[in-house]
């Protein structure tokens, strides 16, 4: 099966949908969602991403027969081409590593969360659970290596010792225990996850999308500056983007004559 792409006025919903593999990503998968990626941060009509999985697991990591086969495929040649493929050669890695997305990404967590899918987590910004899902990062437990992103943001997103717990000891994290370290934003039954993440992504989209995208954009690069003051330098870039936006005087002229904005992106 393939992933899911559809767009719903400024809000696109990517669904994995490879239930036979617990919704994990071989080569053409991980293609298919970086092709996803693409349109999500290429399109301008597209303001919020919502990311999801099908039935009862949100991603289950990398297909096992795909990570032996780089494992081989490194051992014998000292590189692989079919990690190339899924990580565009190192660039564009399906889980969002280095390839950055300024737009806004709601993770919609159904289910199980293992490896592969906890690195795809990460990549995103808010993120939503169902009261059955399942946290883990099991790569010790096969001994395998996390090197989608999560050992260098995980630690960088929660507190060292919850980091710690997961990268470790490769045990399951229950949807509260997730919510006590600060991985998840919100917990919910089952049949609401659709609907609360839908309404996350609907009060985002609500907003000025230059403003919003800003402020991911200052965040996120932010955060990976060598200093404080390199920190100052990207808030201060992103502000006057903003400010100098069409966008920013619609929003001072909708408060002034009270009523909505009328956003145009611009």
């Amino acid at each position: 099966m393939p992933i899911r792409y559809e767009k719903t006025g400024h809000i696109a919903q990517i669904t994995i949908d490879r239930y036979e593999k617990r919704n994990a990503f071989d080569v053409d998968h991980a293609e298919q969602l970086m092709a996803c990626w693409d349109m999500v941060r290429d399109d301008p009509d597209v303001w919020v991403a919502i990311l999801t999985g099908v039935k009862d697991s949100f991603c289950s990591g990398g297909d096992l027969n795909a990570m032996r086969d780089i494992a081989r495929e490194t051992a014998l040649h000292g590189r692989s081409e079919s990690k190339d493929r899924m990580t565009r050669n190192g660039t564009a890695y399906f889980t969002l590593k280095g390839f950055d997305i300024f737009k806004p990404i709601i993770a919609a967590v159904n289910g199980h969360c293992i490896a592969g899918g906890m690195e795809l987590l990460g990549g995103t910004d808010i993120r939503i659970a169902s009261e059955d899902a399942v946290f883990a990062i099991s790569e010790v437990r096969r001994g395998l290596f996390a090197g989608g992103g999560t050992t260098a943001r995980l630690p960088r997103q929660i507190p060292w010792p919850a980091a710690m717990e997961l990268l470790l000891v490769g045990h399951d994290v229950s949807a509260e225990r997730a919510k006590e370290m600060g991985l998840v934003n919100q917990v919910v039954p089952r049949d609401r996850l659709h609907d609360t993440a839908w309404e996350w992504a609907e009060k985002i989209a609500a907003n000025a999308p230059i403003a919003v995208q800003g402020a991911k954009k200052s965040a996120l690069l932010g955060f990976r500056a060598a200093s404080l003051e390199d920190a100052y330098r990207i808030e201060d870039e992103c502000h006057d983007r903003v400010y100098v936006s069409e966008d920013a005087q619609e929003g001072a002229t909708a408060f002034l004559e009270r009523r909505q904005p009328v956003w145009k992106g611009r």
